[in-house]
């Protein structure tokens, strides 16, 4: 299978995995626009296999030892995560992968997925995504040993300087909005709000739901992007997914940017009651998100084009970078109150 060496991974798994029966098949797994996810079993027992992309171009995105290392510190901390199984390095495949336990329980990737619940039913789906968001920042990052996992101090500054950067890396065409906005965000930086653990990309699709309870999420995943940083950086991230203009990076039909979700403003008076913060500030988090997106989807767009992205529904992804700049400038005009 593209991106996979199976009888190399049946001798790692038979080094590293306990139980393990012999004989993998695979099977690459929907969704991730980013690192490659693959669902491995043995007969008896199924893992999940995650790996950067091929001919990545932003390879800080793509810190698999990260990934697999949050995910292991946060398994008895109240956040729900897969169980961490084994990190490999590159010997094995060429790069670096981790593998975690398969979490039964379904994904809802769709907007067709998501209106197929009722509406009681896709409003507390929300909701329960938003207390496990305010639940991750209220864990105490010393007290799961990761301590040392980012430098929460000067963390929006390093963002804004890191998103630019990785434009000017990924960049198909010029796009002055990017600039733009990039400029605003620079100017009008705050000091964070708090420290916290941080997922980067926290998203409905990015969680595992209780096939017979939408509002009971069954574990968090897609960790690449997670550090010490502002909490409300996440929270930003989180709204902005639910604007349309997102819907192409996701093959047009985000299960985030419907109109059956709770409004933004909704969604955020409910993270402020349950985690205490104040979001005075969210617009400048709301720029900084539009401004996260449109970088990502351009690199996927540029691997996409140079023909290193597997699946399909990538034809669209570049389409969705101006107006997700647009989108941004908008959100940094109202910095301030403007």
């Amino acid at each position: 299978m593209d991106g996979l060496d199976l009888p190399a991974l049946e001798e790692f798994f038979a080094r590293h995995v306990p139980g393990f029966a012999g004989n993998l098949s695979a099977e690459m797994l929907q969704g991730g626009r980013s690192n490659l996810t693959y669902l491995l079993t043995d007969g008896r027992t199924r893992w999940v296999l995650r790996r950067p992309p091929l001919g990545g171009l932003t390879p800080s995105a793509h810190d698999m030892g990260r990934e697999y290392r949050v995910v292991a510190a946060l398994r008895d901390s109240g956040v729900p995560v897969a169980r961490a199984v084994a990190l490999a390095d590159a010997d094995v495949l060429g790069v670096p992968f981790s593998v975690v336990e398969h979490v039964d329980g379904v994904v809802i990737r769709t907007t067709e997925q998501l209106h197929a619940l009722p509406d009681n039913d896709i409003q507390r789906c929300a909701f329960a995504l938003v207390d496990v968001l305010a639940r991750l920042h209220a864990v105490d990052p010393e007290a799961v040993g990761l301590g040392d996992f980012g430098r929460p101090e000067g963390y929006l500054a390093r963002q804004v300087r890191r998103w630019h950067d990785q434009w000017l890396r990924v960049r198909t065409r010029p796009l002055p909005d990017i600039d733009v906005l990039h400029a605003k965000l620079a100017e009008a930086c705050p000091a964070e709000s708090a420290a916290s653990i941080v997922h980067g990309d926290y998203r409905i699709d990015n969680a595992i739901l209780d096939a017979g309870d939408p509002a009971s999420v069954r574990a968090v995943v897609d960790w690449e992007m997670a550090t010490l940083g502002d909490p409300l950086a996440d929270l930003g991230l989180h709204l902005v997914y639910s604007d349309p203009v997102f819907a192409p990076v996701l093959d047009g039909a985000a299960a985030s940017t419907s109109d059956r979700l709770p409004r933004v403003a909704d969604l955020a008076q409910r993270y402020a009651s349950v985690s205490g913060r104040d979001l005075a500030r969210l617009e400048f988090y709301l720029a900084l998100g539009y401004f996260k997106i449109a970088v990502i989807a351009e690199g996927i767009h540029a691997r996409h084009r140079q023909g290193h992205t597997r699946g399909s529904g990538f034809d669209s992804v570049g389409a969705a970078v101006a107006p997700l700049a647009a989108a941004g400038l908008r959100a940094a005009a109202r910095i301030g109150g403007e």
